[in-house]
């Protein structure tokens, strides 16, 4: 499977900016340079812009950069307030220059560090001192006739903090774009032009104090996911050329160095264990509820907790290369890609905003002209509308709540690799799952090993030779026994492996064969004898191999594979999501239905290629949405196919986590189920979210059009409801349990 692909959203979201792309763009630091079969086309740059976080700011920054040579493609992270562009070598210099010109502050050296209690509350001072004057000045005009001293108050307040919304508002005039801050500021200098102006001011003072929280709210949506980077240690204590340990940092940590890390202290890069035992807590990747016992020769993982004993490792992979970075990547790129329910909501709000405008014009013009001629109320109703009419809320509501969603999967080991993803999650009604490694714990084990004939010979060599040639379970549990027993290796050339077959080559200039029993029958007549044996084997569960040669069968091996301990849970709570179970497997149908019985899965598909299993999604797809869960290359075409991919435990496995839909980092089919209850669980709070959304907007506009509105409550209405949905959105990081 790869990620063409499975990619399609992120391809969709990049045609949609109007930009196209000479290659796929990884998750890379910047700026980065990229390549596709080996030509260079263009640098990554991620560039924070601060005064981004909107889309009408959005489509202002896309429509200045498509005048821009040399710029290729455009990623917005709103939440992030980070564009991402890739363009050509020469081009950043201008790019930036663009969005000076509208504005903008980009940065293009900036840590991702949240701001410091104390900025937080010096950046509060002058909206204090500005709400105070607002305060004065709505008082004066209350209960005095200083009307020159109220005007002073409400202008000094509307310097202290209305200045920066009235550059922004310019800014996007000039650019025929209507932001809130335009918005704002044209209704604000409407409320001055009619002798408001301390409703004005005080409209501005509590838009800036609202815009703070919103901001405040959108960066620990946008930063969720930034809490794995806090698994990673700073330091690791690391053995010297004299034996002596030293702590260092991390980063600076080579591979192949040594590594020590005791009870109660986290693993910081990955490795394997070469002396010590000890237990591992693997829960900040996987989502596993148990420590995982941990001696030498076992796999370490950079963000897990080691318990009680004393453990030394070789480092496997530096700090970009850990699994916990491939986590990090994954959960970042998934975030930049739009979902279609955003996409559907970003098209709609760039028609919303416009029609509002449109409205107010109508409001401001019509009834005064045809009813009662009071322009002075009317203008004043119309420019209520107009701070309501930025679809922010709306806007906002998807991605927090999506973003959510994709963050609290990963912190339960389930990597989503987008929106589109997660979305389509509550759709599937059939789950189509691998046998081997995904129902079973793809570590079989032979139980029989039998000549079916006196020329044999030494058979246990000769399935060792070609045994261990290959990566298949069934293989290495004959190779494993086989060396258990004193077996040696003989030579072997011409080795070929057959997808969902066996495998073949030549020992001393003679053809053999380990094969099934369905390549086996094609090759040689299964004797009535050797039927009836192998009948005996697969009634009780067992998978039969046979050896062979160009003659004759000589030996069959029996290997048996125990079903994981979750598996038929897994499966029940499938059932109780009303969704269908079929397993496809390569081995025959008597120990695959002995399989499938022990787990309740619905339907048996066996002696299944690779092919076969593709036209088993294919023919499922004609009614429903199909999902595929596996472990093997002999499930990559399936998987491709799929509406949705899982991969199996993929802790460790890069390939895994870069070419899943799904990556599941243990292998526990639960977390299968979990994903679609989370996915049901994001659709919900989208549709609760996107509905109030929609409805205070709605029922704020009626309200002003009947004259019981004002511009007060069209800041409340407007920011008000942004926070709502943010904090709505952000009560799926608090979920202890997904299923329920």
């Amino acid at each position: 499977m790869s990620l063409d692909a499975k990619g399609r959203a992120a391809s969709e979201q990049q045609q949609s900016d109007g930009v196209s792309s000479c290659c796929s763009v990884a998750d890379v630091v910047t700026p980065t340079k990229l390549t596709f079969d080996g030509k260079a086309c263009g640098i990554r740059t991620d560039i924070r812009i601060q005064q981004m976080d909107c889309p009408t700011e959005e489509r202002m920054i896309s429509k200045k950069l498509a005048t821009v040579s040399g710029v290729i493609s455009l990623e917005f992270d709103l939440l992030a307030r980070v564009l991402t562009v890739q363009h050509s070598d020469a081009a950043l210099e201008s790019i930036l220059l663009a969005i000076k010109s509208l504005g903008f502050e980009p940065q293009v050296d900036f840590k991702d560090e949240a701001i410091s209690q104390g900025e937080k509350s010096a950046s509060y001072l002058p909206l204090t001192a500005a709400l105070a004057l607002a305060l004065g000045s709505e008082a004066i005009a209350w209960f005095s006739d200083l009307t020159i001293a109220s005007l002073a108050m409400a202008v000094a307040a509307m310097g202290v903090c209305g200045l920066h919304t009235y550059r922004k508002g310019w800014q996007a005039l000039i650019s025929y774009n209507l932001n809130i801050n335009a918005l704002m500021s044209i209704a604000v200098t409407g409320a001055f032009l009619l002798g408001q102006w301390s409703e004005g001011a005080m409209v501005m003072v509590l838009f800036t104090l609202a815009e703070r929280l919103e901001q405040n709210s959108l960066q620990r949506a946008g930063q969720a996911i930034k809490g794995l980077l806090q698994l990673k240690p700073e330091l690791t204590t690391v053995r010297q050329l004299d034996g002596s340990w030293l702590e260092m940092a991390t980063d600076a940590v080579i591979k192949g160095a040594l590594v020590r890390v005791r009870p109660g202290e986290r693993i910081s890069l990955d490795g394997v264990v070469t002396s010590g035992h000890s237990s591992v807590d693997q829960s900040p990747i996987t989502g596993e509820s148990m420590p995982v016992d941990k001696s030498e020769g076992e796999a370490l993982f950079a963000g897990t907790i080691n318990t009680n004993g004393v453990l030394e490792y070789q480092v496997s992979a530096v700090t970009a290369d850990t699994t916990l970075a491939a986590i990090i990547k994954v959960v970042a790129a998934a975030q930049r890609n739009k979902a279609p329910i955003q996409r559907f909501i970003d098209k709609f709000a760039a028609v919303y905003t416009p029609l509002v405008l449109v409205l107010a014009v109508l409001v401001a013009l019509l009834p005064p002209l045809l009813v009662d001629g009071n322009w002075q109320g009317w203008i004043y109703k119309a420019l209520v509308l107009l701070v309501i009419a930025c679809p922010c809320a709306l806007v906002i509501s998807t991605p927090v709540t999506i973003v959510s969603g994709l963050t609290a999967a990963a912190r339960r080991g389930i990597l989503i690799k987008g929106g589109v993803h997660l979305e389509r999650g509550r759709h599937i009604k059939w789950l189509a799952l691998d046998k081997t490694g995904t129902i079973t714990q793809g570590k079989p084990v032979l139980t029989d090993s039998l000549a079916l004939t006196s020329d044999a010979g030494d058979y246990q060599q000769l399935a060792l030779s070609l045994a261990a040639l290959s990566n298949h379970p069934v293989a290495n549990a004959i190779a494993t026994s086989m060396r258990e027993l004193g077996q040696q290796e003989l030579a072997v050339s011409g080795f070929e492996a057959v997808l969902g077959s066996g495998i073949s080559g030549k020992v001393n200039a003679r053809q053999y064969y380990l094969a099934n029993q369905r390549w086996a029958s094609k090759l040689h007549s299964i004797a009535p004898e050797q039927q009836q044996l192998l009948d005996e084997y697969e009634a009780s569960g067992k998978t039969v191999n046979f050896l062979l040669d160009d003659k004759q069968l000589l030996a069959i091996f029996a290997v048996a594979d125990k079903v994981k301990q979750h598996s038929a849970q897994a499966v029940e709570q499938l059932h109780h999501l009303n969704i269908k179970t079929i397993m496809l497997s390569g081995d025959n149908l008597k120990t695959a239905n002995v399989i499938a019985a022990q787990v309740a899965i619905d339907h048996v598909a066996a002696e299944q290629l690779p092919e076969d299993k593709l036209q088993q999604i294919e023919k499922l797809q004609k009614n429903a949405v199909v999902a595929m869960v596996g472990d093997g290359i002999n499930d990559a075409p399936a998987l491709a196919r799929a509406d949705v991919g899982f991969a199996m435990g993929a802790l460790g496995s890069d390939t895994a986590i870069e070419t899943a839909d799904v990556a599941l980092m243990d292998d526990d089919l639960r977390k299968i189920p979990e994903f679609i209850v989370l996915s049901k669980r994001v659709h919900s709070i989208l549709v609760q979210n996107i509905s109030f959304a929609i409805a205070i907007k709605l029922v704020f506009l009626v309200v002003t059009l009947i004259g019981m509105g004002d511009m007060w409550m069209a800041v409340f209405a407007d920011v008000g409801a942004s926070l709502l949905v943010v904090a709505n959105g952000l009560r799926l990081l608090k979920m202890n349990r997904v299923l329920s």
